[in-house]
């Protein structure tokens, strides 16, 4: 293939965002690999769920709702095999979607930037098969995502740790600290789910949590909460500020799995540790917990560093986004970012952004 190409559209992300777009540029007559062209840095189709840990389980404390259009396959995540490995489930799915609809996603593709030529922009890539390159284009869909982009906060004392330190993108298994004693961190579902996971695994487990945990006693998300997240998601991407967490504003929904946990007393957070010590953690009333590992389960940052010559950021922290386009500059659409961060808000928007990136062709 050649060093340099041009097309209209560059999709950067094959995750349920970018997958959400494509679908409705090709329903809007756009072609695949002419129009438009996906760039993905995955092995394999799935988006983030490939790099999940294999013991994640549909349906335990993640929901992944359905691409649009999944129906034409006869495929739905309500229906899905939940004794297998979500990452297994979700990738074979979306490549079943992304090949049924003939989106002809690039990969394993990586972006590092995104520059101004002219009136143009310049996708700068490299890929395994056909090294680095240039591409061309008039308007850019960001759909990265934030997997890429995992958040850890700065506690005193966190550089003289002697113990092992892992933050949920890089969790493999619960075996891998057996008989070992856990701290981990963290007031979102995958805390939880580490926390079930290692409790009959790990020597002493511990759970620290920024704020207190905001349990919701229904398995199912209140839509009233979850309307409020989003719309405070909004209001922080319309201002340029950075992007609450979406969990602070929803809750946890108690399913039957983690009341049991409560009542067994495993999922009991204390309020997080004042600093960190070499083989342990110093809590505020000044006590001491010995800690061979500390699990990270604090969330992640939207991916955003092929950007940075676009001088997209804010002095507020974010960027500056309304219905999924860039205020800041109009080539630029952030698909998955903000209040389309979840997999309903992500194929909502899909088709919103398609609008606007067909009305500017």
């Amino acid at each position: 293939m050649a060093n340099e190409a041009a097309i209209p559209v560059v999709i950067v992300g094959a995750g349920q965002a970018g997958l959400s777009v494509a679908y409705y540029l090709r329903k809007f007559e756009l072609s695949p690999g002419r129009d438009f062209v996906i760039f993905d840095r995955g092995p394999d189709a799935g988006g983030a769920w490939q790099h999940r840990w294999r013991s994640l389980r549909l349906g335990t404390a993640h929901r992944v709702n359905d691409l649009p259009g999944m129906s034409e396959l006869g495929l739905s995540f309500d229906t899905a095999d939940r004794s297998l490995p979500a990452r297994e489930v979700v990738t074979e799915y979306y490549r079943r979607y992304e090949e049924h609809f003939g989106l002809k996603v690039v990969r394993p593709v990586a972006v590092h930037s995104v520059a101004n030529r002219g009136a143009d922009l310049v996708v700068s890539t490299t890929s395994p098969g056909y090294g680095s390159r240039e591409t061309t284009a008039r308007l850019l869909v960001n759909a990265s995502g934030t997997w890429g982009s995992p958040f850890v906060p700065h506690y005193p004392g966190v550089e003289s740790f002697t113990g092992r330190q892992v933050h949920t993108a890089g969790f493999v298994s619960a075996e891998e600290f057996a008989g070992q004693r856990v701290v981990v961190v963290g007031g979102g579902t995958s805390a939880i789910g580490f926390l079930l996971e290692l409790e009959n695994v790990a020597a002493e487990l511990h759970w620290a949590a920024r704020r207190p945990i905001d349990w919701v006693h229904t398995e199912q998300l209140d839509l009233e909460g979850a309307a409020s997240a989003v719309a405070a998601q909004d209001r922080a991407a319309r201002a340029g500020r950075a992007l609450p967490s979406i969990v602070s504003g929803t809750g946890v929904p108690v399913s039957r799995r983690i009341s049991a946990g409560i009542e067994r007393g495993v999922l009991v957070a204390r309020p997080m540790f004042s600093r960190i010590e070499p083989t342990g953690v110093r809590w505020p009333d000044g006590t001491f917990t010995e800690a061979d590992a500390i699990i990270w389960a604090s969330g992640f940052r939207p991916e955003l560093r092929h950007l940075s010559a676009l001088r997209l950021r804010e002095k507020a922290g974010g960027l500056s986004v309304g219905a999924g386009a860039s205020w800041t500059d109009p080539r630029i659409f952030l698909a998955g970012y903000g209040p389309q961060a979840s997999t309903v808000g992500a194929s909502r928007a899909g088709r919103m952004i398609a609008r606007q990136v067909v009305a500017l062709l």
